[in-house]
């Protein structure tokens, strides 16, 4: 099956289409499982940080240099920890989302979220939330369907044997193809504020939607498409309901970048 396609004009709309039909039986609410990504422009493909570091026409053409971005990360990064890293796949979620190019794909569990990050831009480009039903993705892959914290990669990536580290992914020395979804510790406030996540996927050489496609797991991931006309519209509907980097970087960048845009 393919990618599925839902144009939607409006917040409210987004909110439907993403909105369950029947209630969830283990909670009997209708509450989405999904996780959400936004994106600029519609016909992009998943790239992480890492696959773009290099420009995207080809990607892909630095992933030789994660494990070098990696070290001299945890080599200056030391003094600016308060509490140092648990272990190195919280190192690699701080680098992460402290903007360094790695293999983590950020999702959100708020399409609202998404929403926001797909319309900063005033390109007149369609834009496009992802969604991620992340589960069957887990099912495929042998993991229970919760999203795993980084202290279970360890016992369910490296089994019984254990130590499985981002070194094993960088070194290619990993066992088996896989993608899972990681909830981040709590590092900030912005962590909070975003309903953050990351996919974490074994394979740094080809987008994560084909990545996905390779393992027929391609109706995992749904595309809703804003329309280049809609844009404005939907801006200014985040930001009527409080979606914005104000409140999205609850720091003074926020409130400087959201005063930037809003009176651009």
């Amino acid at each position: 099956m393919a990618v599925r396609e839902i144009e939607v004009a409006s917040l409210g709309e987004l909110i439907d289409r993403v909105t369950p039909e029947e209630p969830d039986p283990a909670v009997g609410r209708l509450r989405d499982c999904g996780v959400y990504r936004g994106s600029g422009h519609v016909e992009w493909p998943l790239l992480t940080s890492l696959d773009r570091l290099g420009g995207v026409d080809p990607p892909h053409t630095k992933a030789g240099l994660e494990e070098h971005i990696l070290r001299n990360f945890i080599r200056y990064s030391r003094p600016y920890f308060s509490t140092p890293p648990v272990n190195e796949w919280e190192l690699l979620v701080a680098a992460q989302h402290h903007g360094l190019p790695t293999r983590l794909l950020d999702w959100s569990y708020s399409p609202l979220v998404a929403a926001h990050f797909a319309t900063l831009s005033r390109r007149p480009v369609d834009r496009v939330v992802w969604r991620l039903d992340w589960k069957p993705m887990h099912r495929c892959f042998g993991f229970p369907e919760l999203a795993l914290l980084i202290q279970d990669l360890d016992r369910l990536v490296g089994g019984e044997a254990g130590g499985f580290t981002p070194w094993n992914l960088i070194g290619g020395d990993g066992d088996k193809a896989f993608a899972c979804l990681i909830e981040p510790p709590s590092l900030d406030a912005r962590i909070v504020a975003q309903s953050a996540a990351f996919t974490l996927c074994s394979d740094a050489a080809q987008p994560f939607d084909r990545f996905l496609a390779e393992h027929g797991l391609e109706d995992t991931l749904t595309k809703l498409i804003i329309p280049a006309k809609r844009v404005d519209r939907f801006r200014d509907q985040l930001d009527l309901v409080s979606v914005d980097e104000r409140r999205l970087f609850p720091d003074l960048d926020g409130v400087t970048a959201q005063m930037q845009r809003y009176y651009s």
